[in-house]
Formats: structure tokens, sequence, C-alpha cells
């Protein structure tokens, strides 16, 4: 779980620190108060591109810190296996941003990568954020949905592996089935193509790696040169005298006139004391550049090795990492390319095996969908009869994809998934985008979330502000979900409605100040007091009336109760 968070120079937030307790925690305040810029600072630890533009105006560096506990054993795995050192079960996750673009990352102290960053973020926070629900109306990503639910990840990638052979042996069917000359110049361009790589020897990984050391050696590069710069500054060199040198002189010229005035030698222990201290700090900063493991030679050759991948991957249209499997496909491609009339006959029987294979897994994927879209609608329909949605009723249709030679094979299968839905009685299913409002688009997303983290090994889930378009009961209907949710896993919310904020467990305001012509946001953890004036806030705005704070009491009254009640049910 996230157990604190620590902003510095991110927009209006000079300096916030926040711990974090298990269970459903309320972030609210004020529009423009800058709750969205918890998000993005919690966005920047987990790898994502943020806007140099969110640093302080002002500010040379703009710092998010967080430190994770009770990590689940695949990210800690994960952690060692990218080369960091992990005690316990914590993880500590920093990021500096500076305005020129740069990142200085550290996991557990040690350098890393953006890359790296969000690797681990997936596996440490699911934010669901207030326009998720729009992606529901985008069909392509329905069948990524039923597939998580499903869990059928182990399936998908034997199939796409089989799927992707598949491929390499309809492309190699059509080299051999070229004419001699169309043969002849891509065989050429094979073989010189595979030589280049061959020459590269791309490493799996091995992009990653050199960005790594890159940015090691880059941070070694700098902090050697500013080693430099201070012993110049300190001892000086041929052309310029420095602090040392001008001290000895201050103490030989006091020295000199110690006899012409009596205060004088008061003054000589002081400037020896000076001197000493100088001399101290001068060997520190000489022993420390030649302690540092730098070499100028090593961070040319690294970039040198980093250009050449990039000019191939660029040439190949491929990412940096996939180098090695396609030089795996074009020998394939080459090796086919030299074969005889008997090598294709014998590839066109391997291709229709192999396609009979492939169709066999697809329609075993297509089952297995079946099979959970049923469950998966079943299960969101009961959550959204908890959401005030009473009449809900929700399907997965599942059709084969057609092409012009029949079935459609892709990476997933042969299948697409849509949802339908119907919100009211004696309606007909339809599309998402037919049906649903804004407020039952949040909804929706929501009990979807609700089914689906049941599979999740992310044990932190932040929702911003997905009660959009919602109010009154079915508000209070929402909140009760998210308690729920709160329940398994640590749950963060934004929200500005006060029928879900009287129900954390936890809850923080966050509010700016305008002081000396600066805006400064500040987060503020608040206590049962403070918590009642807030609610009385959130429910009749600023003027807190006695009748807010009434309505407030009242609601956290019913809220506890309500929370006691699940408690006793579990």
């Amino acid at each position: 779980m996230l157990r604190s968070l620590s902003i510095e120079n991110i927009a209006v937030i000079e300096r916030a620190d926040i711990d974090f307790e298990d269970g459903f925690t309320v972030l609210s305040g004020e529009t423009g108060a800058g709750k969205s810029i918890i998000i993005d600072s919690i966005n920047a630890i987990l790898g994502q591109r943020v806007s140099r533009e969110l640093i302080r105006t002002g500010a040379s560096m703009a710092s998010v810190m967080a430190v994770f506990d009770r990590v689940e054993p695949t990210a800690l795995h994960l952690a060692v296996d990218l080369g960091f050192e992990v005690r316990d079960d914590t993880l500590s996750i920093s990021r500096q941003m500076y305005p020129d673009g740069r990142n200085v990352c550290r996991i557990n102290g040690r350098p890393a990568v953006l890359a790296m960053l969000r690797q681990l973020g997936v596996l440490l926070v699911n934010i669901h954020g207030q326009h998720d629900g729009q992606n529901l109306l985008d069909e392509n990503l329905h069948i990524d949905y039923l597939d998580d639910f499903a869990e059928l990840a182990p399936e998908l990638a034997v199939f796409s592996d089989r799927y992707d052979a598949l491929l390499q042996l309809n492309r190699n069917i059509r080299a051999l089935s070229l004419s001699n000359a169309e043969k002849d110049r891509r065989v050429a361009q094979l073989t010189e193509e595979v030589g280049a790589l061959e020459k590269a020897g791309v490493r799996e990984g091995e992009y990653r790696e050199l960005q790594a050391l890159r940015s090691t050696l880059l941070r070694s590069q700098r902090v050697g040169q500013a080693l430099q710069e201070s012993m110049l500054l300190l001892s000086g060199d041929e052309d310029t005298s420095g602090a040392l040198t001008l001290v000895s002189e201050a103490i030989r010229t006091m020295t000199q006139c110690a006899g012409l005035d009596s205060e004088s030698p008061a003054l000589l222990p002081a400037a020896k004391e000076i001197e000493a201290l100088l001399g101290d700090l001068s060997a520190n900063v000489t022993r420390e550049l030649y302690r540092m493991e730098y070499s100028p030679q090593q961070l040319e050759d690294t970039e040198k090795r980093l250009d050449l991948i990039t000019a191939l991957s660029e040439k190949h249209k491929t990412e940096p990492d996939q180098l090695p499997r396609l030089l795996n496909e074009l020998r394939s491609e080459l090796n086919a390319l030299q074969g005889s009339e008997d090598d294709l006959e014998e590839l066109k029987e391997r291709y229709a095996t192999m396609r009979a294979e492939v169709f066999s897994r697809a329609q075993a994927l297509t089952e297995k969908r079946r099979e959970a879209g049923e469950r998966l609608s079943a299960l969101v329909c009961e959550e959204l009869h908890q959401l005030d949605m009473p009449a809900a009723r929700m399907a997965a249709e599942i059709e084969s994809q057609q092409g012009p030679r029949g079935v459609r094979f892709t990476r997933k299968g042969i299948d697409t998934v849509r949802f339908l839905l119907t919100t009211n009685r004696g309606e007909s299913l339809k599309p998402l985008n037919k049906v649903a409002s804004g407020g039952e688009l949040s909804r929706i997303m929501l009990a979807l979330k609700k089914v689906l983290s049941a599979n999740e090994p992310v044990i932190t889930a932040i929702f911003d502000e997905i009660d959009t378009g919602v109010s009154g009961r079915a508000a209070n209907k929402v909140g009760q979900k998210l308690y729920e949710i709160s329940m398994g896993r640590q749950v963060l919310c934004i929200t500005h409605l006060p029928q879900i904020a009287c129900l954390a467990d936890h809850h923080f305001r966050i509010s700016k100040q305008e002081e000396a012509g600066r805006t400064y946001t500040h987060v503020e953890p608040l206590d049962e007091r403070g918590r009642m004036d807030e609610l009385a806030r959130l429910t009749s705005g600023i003027n807190i009336t006695q009748a807010s704070l009434d309505s407030a009491r009242e609601m956290l009254v019913i809220s506890a109760q309500y929370k006691k009640s699940l408690t006793k049910q579990s």
C-alpha cells in the first residue's frame, strides 16, 4: 500500500508530506485547490509523462517521493530482477524533474530510469480517472476487460506466439513464391539486413540496460565536473589563485603588519583555522574526485552503442527490444528464400496444419470468453443494482471477425467483444454509447472495477472524481461501493460529494492560500470536527450554516452505522 507521499515544488504545492493509512481515504477541496496535483504527483512516481509546466514557477527542480509497504511479491520480485535491493516488503521510489526535461529517478536509493518506474508502477497503484467511463465507449477495449476477468493472459500468450509463427510461415511461403528476379532482390536485401543485425549483436534487454548505465554515467559526469570546479576554486591552477592560496597570502600580509598594529595578531588564529579547514576540504574534494568510478570513454562507448541500436530500430520501424526477435524472423525468411520447390510444398503443408491448430486455440478462447461473459454480466448487474440502477441488464456480445477469406485472425484470437446494456425494464440491450448517460457510465465503470479488482494483485486503488455526473441517492450508493472495495485494499478517492466523503476512514482537505503574492496549496488531515466542517462546506458551499453542520453530523452517524453493519456481516 502507499504509505507516504512527499511532494516538493509541483505547481502550487511548495511542500506537502502526506501519510496514508489502510482503508478508505478521501481527499476533498475547492475547485482549483490542487487535488489534481496529487494525482499528477503519483503519476510521476509511476513513471508517467509529466509536463514541465508542473514545476513550480521559480523552482530549479520538482521532486516526488513515495514509500510503499506490504508490497505484493510480484512487484518485489520484479524490483529484484531489475537489479534493486529489497528489504522486507517495502519500496521507496523518488523522481526529480528539471525544467530542461531531465529526470533523476531512484528505487530504494539506487538510480533507475522511467521505464523501470512504469514497470513497477502498474503493480503498485491502479488509478481510475474521471474519464475512465468514456473508455467504456471504446468497444475495442471491451475484449481486454473481458479477458482480464477471465484471466486469459497465459492462453493469450501461447496463442499470440503461435499466431506470430503462423504469420512468419506465411511470409516464408510468399517469399518462396516470388519470381526469380524478385527472389534475388529480396535475398540481397535480407542478406544485408541480417548481416548488419548480426554484426550489431543486440541482446534482449540491452537497450534498457544501456539507458540505465548512461543515466548513471551522466550523473557521475556532472558530479565529477562539480568536484573539479570546486577543486579549482579551492586550490587554483597556474593562471588562477584558489581560496587556499588567497587565505595563505592574507595570513602572510597579517603577519607582516602584526608589529605595526596591536590588534592585528588577534586575527591570525582565526585566519590559520580557516586555512586548515580549507586544506582539509581541498584534500577531501581531491580524494572524492579520484574515488569516483567515471570513465569518459565508457560514456562515449555507451552513447555510440545506444545510437547504433536506435538507428537500427528506426530503420526497421520496430522497438529496440524487438531487434533480436526481428533478426530471427529475417533469418527464417532468408533460409526459406534459399529453399527449393519441395520446400515450398512442405511449408504449405505445415501452414495448413498450423492454421488448424491456431484456429482450434482461437475457438477455445472463444468458449472461455462466452462462459466468462455470462459470469461478468451477472456480477456487474448485481453491482449496478446496488448502485441505484435496479433495472440494469448487461451482456457481452461475442462474434467472430470476418475477412475476405473467412474468419480473420488477430493476436487476440478471432473474436470481437461488445458490451450491451439496458437501464430500463422492457427495453432491449443496446451498445453502451446508445443508452448510458455520464452518471451511468461512472457507475458502470465502478461496478466493472469492483468485479475486476478480485483478480488484481494491486492493493492500492485511486479513484479520481469517478463520481462525475452522480448525485443524491446514487452518490450515496457510489460511496458505499467505494467503501466496500476498501475493505479488501487501500482506496484513495478524490471527490466533491459529501455523500462519498462521509464514508471515509481518513479525510484530507486540500486548500490554497495566497501569501506574499504567491499561491500555496496545503494538505491537511482532518479530525472529527474538521470532517464535520468539511462535509458542511461540501453540502452548502462557502457559507456553512447550522443546518449544514447538523446534516454533516447526521451523515457521519449514518455512515458509521453502515460501516459497522458491514463489519458484522464479514
